[in-house]
């Protein structure tokens, strides 16, 4: 049985989309990065991975336009390296999209307590899944609408942020202590560069995610690049921004492990009891939303996808009678709660927020680096592939990309092996269940389905 979602999302849906997806990294996690290699070393950080960002978003709209499909990284990959290539950057995409939002749960659960000192942010975590998962049942138009009004007012927000704490900007504070806990680079100072490339990475993790709605973009061809080179441009501004005032509010080390840096950031400047304080708590609460709304609809559109292609439980693929993958939103949704549950649990060394951050980053960078690989590969098997829009500075743009993106994933591996080796299992665990249902999948295809990843 072939399933079909319906093209309904214009630019501003998907500029939405691919902000919104994002956005929560502008108001947290990125600050463990601060821990780890200090403001300066952290600075360092950043530039290179919002270098790799923008080579890499560059590239990737090329295969978006050209695969508008609902498996975004899934199809690339396998059109250009056959079903274990699919594989691989399926379940990479999986991991990363479903990973992601029991972290931005624990974070918006975070922020509504510095309201209600008495919230549970675990409960709260677990109230937002539910609310976010019937939204998105409910229709991929009214869902789209509603991420790009919390994503204008995350932005917004950031902004005014960015506008109270200024006149508190202090340059000292933000470089004191700043190479790794001292004052001087070091060999340390490198090591902690290195190591903090996760947290550089949830500053912009997930913008590829508004190629799963290509296929129910309409005119893709024109929406996508639009939304994509618009949202990565916003994203790297405030990213820089947010880190730079947010530095040097104060003293930094109290902003670097927790889950509220904003509103903690903007206390050192205006103290506790300003109007403006509880503004950032609230409206604050829109950007968290944004990404965990949206990241929700990306999870469950890879799911869909790759279970319409047979490599995950085909009952996965059901639609809702609002033409919603409802299985799907439930399933990523069930992971999401019962991680949440382990919350307090150390890995590494490290808060599982952190672990789950990682976790999701090792995701990212697979499926980076697989995307990456997909298109060189496709320039040379598929040239007469339509392509509405091609690399700028193709080869030497998306080859910035791929080596940046194998330098973070050597790094990744080396300071996180526990985290690594769980990634490699859940990883193996989708082989498995490959191998096991390849002949399966090969009584039941169809022309249709057999094209899904070359549509």
């Amino acid at each position: 049985m072939t399933h079909a979602l319906k093209p309904t999302l214009g630019t501003l849906h998907l500029w939405g989309i691919a902000v919104g997806l994002v956005i929560s990294g502008e108001y947290f996690g990125w600050s463990y990065g601060w821990g780890t290699a200090g403001t300066l070393g952290f600075l360092v950080t950043t530039l290179f991975i919002a270098v790799m960002y923008t080579c890499f978003i560059f590239s990737f709209t090329e295969l978006t336009t050209a695969i508008p499909h609902a498996g975004g990284p899934f199809a690339y990959s396998r059109r250009a390296f056959g079903d274990t290539g699919g594989l691989i950057a399926g379940m990479a995409t999986l991991i990363e999209f479903v990973f992601a939002p029991p972290a931005i749960a624990m974070a918006i659960g975070a922020y509504l307590n510095v309201q209600y000192p008495t919230l549970s942010p675990k409960y709260a975590a677990i109230g937002a899944y539910f609310v976010f998962m019937t939204l998105n049942i409910l229709g991929v138009k009214l869902a789209a609408m509603f991420e790009l009004v919390v994503t204008v007012l995350a932005v917004i927000e950031l902004l005014v942020f960015m506008g109270v704490v200024a006149p508190g900007f202090s340059l000292a504070h933000f470089t004191a202590h700043g190479w790794a806990g001292s004052d001087s680079f070091s060999g340390t100072a490198m090591a902690g560069i290195f190591a903090a490339i996760p947290f550089a990475i949830w500053f912009f993790l997930a913008i590829e995610g508004a190629a799963m709605a290509a296929e129910e973009a309409k005119n893709s061809t024109r929406t996508i690049p639009r939304a994509y080179i618009t949202g990565i441009m916003t994203l790297v501004v405030l990213a820089i921004g947010v880190m730079l005032m947010a530095g040097s509010a104060g003293d930094w080390r109290v902003l670097s492990g927790i889950n509220d840096p904003l509103p903690q950031a903007m206390r050192m400047i205006v103290g506790e009891h300003s109007s403006w304080m509880h503004m950032l708590v609230w409206i604050g609460l829109f950007g968290l939303i944004a990404s965990f709304h949206g990241i929700i609809l990306g999870y469950s559109r890879q799911l869909f996808a790759l279970a319409r292609a047979g490599y995950l439980p085909q009952g996965l693929a059901k639609l809702s009678r609002f033409q919603t993958p409802y299985r799907a939103i439930l399933a990523g949704g069930v992971v999401g709660i019962i991680a949440i549950f382990g919350d307090g649990i150390n890995l590494q060394g490290m808060s599982l927020t952190a672990a789950m951050i990682t976790m999701a980053v090792f995701g990212a960078i697979v499926m980076y680096i697989m995307s990456m690989l997909s298109l060189f590969r496709l320039r040379r098997t598929a040239p007469d592939l339509p392509r509405s829009f091609r690399a700028p500075g193709y080869p030497i743009v998306p080859a910035v990309a791929l080596i940046c993106a194998i330098i973070c994933l050597a790094a990744m591996l080396w300071f996180n092996p526990m985290i690594a080796t769980l990634f490699l299992l859940f990883m193996g665990v989708g082989y498995l269940y490959f191998l096991t249902t390849k002949n399966r999948r090969e009584r039941q295809a169809t022309p249709t389905t057999a094209q899904e990843g070359e549509a």
